[in-house]
């Protein structure tokens, strides 16, 4: 076993266009994201910062920097499931994120955890 398949976090992400708290006509596009983090390494690791980078639909980025995710920093053991919602705004229908957290194991080893790509979109604007 290398030093790197102890240190391994797999994260999944789901977004989804929040109608309700949107106002299309004043560039006001709500969505929630519900994200899935898996430690898939041998050591337990806990979560403490996270850094997105947000683009619209214009090309605008926003970076966002925070200490853990939802006002947690939680220890996920070898194999353990943390899941999160949240959301975000954007002035477009459609935009992008994705970022990383900021990961710490039980033995003071840190490491970042990458969160992928996702689509942020208004259901019928892509097509």
């Amino acid at each position: 076993m290398s030093t790197s398949d102890a240190y391994r976090i797999a994260v999944e992400a789901v977004a989804e266009f929040i109608p309700a708290q949107s106002n299309p006509d004043e560039d006001h596009f709500v969505f929630a994201y519900h994200i899935t983090i898996r430690n898939t390494g041998t050591v337990p690791a806990r979560l403490v910062s996270r850094h997105w980078i947000i683009t619209d639909g214009t090309g605008k980025v926003q970076e966002v920097h925070g200490q853990g995710v939802i006002g947690e920093q939680p220890l996920l053991e070898p194999g353990e499931v943390f899941r999160y919602s949240s959301g975000s705004v954007l002035e477009t229908a459609v935009g992008t994120m994705h970022g990383s957290y900021q990961m710490e194991a039980t033995d003071g080893h840190r490491f970042e955890a990458e969160i992928p790509p996702f689509m942020l979109a208004m259901p019928r604007v892509l097509h």
